[in-house]
């Protein structure tokens, strides 16, 4: 599942970039800092609430797609049982044995579509709540420049090694979770990923471009002799 992933990728971030240590209260020098911005929305209490509520608001999807997942398996178990009882043949026949792989393979991506569009509603419920989150991380982390008095942010994954000193995650998620304390989980009827949202818009834009650039020319009557 993309979401779990994502999810674990974003947990593991936080330990390695969140953690305080001592040196975490020493001054920063000369006015910069790092930041790993996923590493504090992963490691806000927003996001790690989103997390634990998902699983019980979504359970009848979850539930669905493990029980579809289970009879994918159970269709495909003989199959890839005869598949590879015929490949073992004295004389095995190549065209059947493609016949049979290409049959798998359509089974396994159609079942694969199918899961993933059963859990469609966990995977845009996380793209909102870190939509929520990212909305205010900028607001968030210049709050925290301004109590440093930090000029310059650099990110940390762009920076060779630094010392804790420089490391503004621990300030930034601060100010982070009193800004957005805890996110909606279930996005609004017909809610789309900003990307989506941005894209859609431009088309619409250039749809509303092209029509009125044809306009004039069919207002234009033909010229008689």
């Amino acid at each position: 599942m993309k979401t779990r992933f994502a999810a674990a990728l974003l947990a593991s971030i936080a330990v390695a970039a969140i953690a305080p240590t001592a040196a975490t209260a020493q001054s920063v020098v000369s006015g910069i800092a790092i930041a790993n911005p996923p590493a504090v929305v992963a490691a806000s209490e927003a996001y790690k609430v989103s997390q634990q509520q998902r699983p019980v608001t979504y359970k009848p999807q979850i539930d669905q797609a493990n029980a579809r997942k289970t009879q994918i398996e159970a269709q495909l178990r003989p199959l890839i049982t005869k598949l590879e009882a015929d490949s073992k043949v004295a004389s095995p026949n190549r065209a059947s044995l493609q016949q049979q792989y290409e049959q798998i393979q359509q089974i396994q991506q159609a079942g694969e579509a199918e899961i993933q569009k059963i859990l469609e509603p966990l995977n845009l419920s996380q793209q909102y709540v870190l939509e929520q989150i990212g909305d205010k991380l900028d607001a968030a982390t210049q709050a925290a420049m301004d109590k440093k008095k930090i000029t310059v942010v650099l990110d940390s994954q762009a920076v060779i090694k630094a010392g804790q000193a420089y490391n503004l995650n621990q300030d930034i998620l601060a100010e982070l979770n009193k800004m957005i304390p805890s996110a909606q989980l279930v996005p609004p009827a017909g809610w789309l990923p900003r990307a989506q949202r941005e894209q859609q818009a431009q088309a619409a834009a250039a749809q509303q471009q092209g029509a009125a650039a044809a306009a004039p020319a069919a207002k234009k009557a033909p010229e008689g002799r």
